[in-house]
């Protein structure tokens, strides 16, 4: 899920930006030290969106430049188990499929993908179902829910375990054929109901 957080921070200003606007040359270098980190209990920060504050600065002796004291608002992304999200297929592999959830990339295990029989066509590049025969390749629009995550590091978002095996997830072209009545997604693991049970011919018994 994204957030907008507020930050505080000190930055430190080169005397070049000196008669500037000094939050605009804030912005720039929060820009450089914030975006593309993971903060812990935060996130990972796609873009600073504002800086809100940039206090009356210091100089300090044998430092060059000067510290100032900041109020910055980041858009950040913090995934959460069992969030329904949305993605891309940017590859697809004999294990499953990795999908783009925005700044962060999430594994879909084939035993995930659907309640079918999966096979994996590597000239093709695709999987494919062995009752339903649907396919799901690169470039492919699909719903998951979060269902791990792994920890991040100070450079890189945890990894994202996905699945699809729920109603309403999958494939979004499977959604919507769903919704109006195509193939069911769990095609694969219909049977036939069986057949009543004949009656044995005893006579029941009386009170």
């Amino acid at each position: 899920m994204f957030y907008l957080v507020s930050i505080k921070d000190t930055i430190r200003l080169h005397p070049s930006s000196l008669g500037k606007d000094v939050k605009e040359e804030a912005r720039e270098i929060i820009k450089t030290e914030y975006e593309d980190l993971v903060l812990k209990d935060i996130g990972y920060v796609v873009t600073v969106t504002d800086v809100l504050n940039v206090d009356l600065g210091k100089m300090l002796p044998k430092e060059e430049g000067i510290f100032t004291r900041c109020t910055f608002e980041l858009l950040v992304y913090r995934p959460e188990m069992n969030e329904v999200v949305e993605g891309k297929v940017v590859e697809v592999v004999d294990f499953g499929v990795f999908v783009r959830l925005g700044p962060t990339d999430g594994l879909c295990h084939v035993s995930q993908v659907t309640d079918d029989f999966i096979n994996y066509n590597q000239k093709m590049g695709v999987l494919e179902g062995k009752e339903t025969k649907r396919i799901m390749q690169a470039n492919d629009l699909v719903r998951a829910r979060i269902v791990a995550i792994s920890p991040a590091s100070r450079s890189k978002a945890g990894k994202l375990g996905l699945s699809m095996r729920r109603p309403f997830l999958g494939k979004l072209d499977w959604v919507k054929e769903d919704l109006a009545g195509g193939p069911a997604r769990d095609k694969a693991k219909k049977k036939e109901a069986p057949a009543p049970e004949k009656p044995s011919g005893g006579k029941r018994r009386g009170r």
